[in-house]
């Protein structure tokens, strides 16, 4: 049984120190390396890809994200930039596909106050309830003394 086991482990161990490896990029095709030659096209669309959420990571932008989804947005925002459409262009096609949440940076919208606004007013009114328990402690003060009370305080100091 031991020679079993220590068989299983020397054959699993490459298997398990393998892991999951990060795989390299893919290859940029003629198109894409024709513009990866242009820096003012690649920072233009490298400006873009920030702006803009990767659907499976969620908390990454396209840009970092390495998920399948992201090389696949990344390269319809690509092509679209071939085929001359602005940033604007290319934001509005986007945004009628997946919605606000495409954008890393969601709009301010009727819908989308409370996830602007929300923090700001939280802070407020824990300043404010801060502020009401310190004023409502420090007006209280000690009740006053009745009149019996008052002299049994003055003989015993007295």
């Amino acid at each position: 049984m031991k020679t079993l086991a220590i068989l299983l482990a020397v054959l699993l161990a490459p298997v398990v120190a393998r892991g999951d490896p990060v795989p390299p990029p893919a290859p940029l095709s003629d198109q894409q390396s024709r513009l990866a030659s242009d820096p003012v096209l690649e920072a233009r669309l490298r400006s873009l890809e920030l702006e803009l959420r990767c659907l499976v990571c969620q908390n990454q932008t396209l840009a970092d994200s390495n998920a399948g989804l992201a090389e696949d947005l990344r390269r319809e925002v690509r092509e679209q930039a071939r085929a001359g459409k602005s940033d604007a262009e290319i934001r509005e096609y986007l945004h009628e596909r997946y919605g606000d949440f495409i954008f890393y940076r969601p709009p301010v919208q009727a819908n989308t106050l409370f996830l602007w606004f929300g923090p700001f007013l939280l802070l407020v009114l824990i300043v404010a309830g801060l502020i009401w328990r310190h004023t409502r402690a420090a007006g209280a003060g000690p009740a006053p003394l009745d009149a019996t009370r008052d002299e049994a305080v003055k003989r015993l100091l007295g």
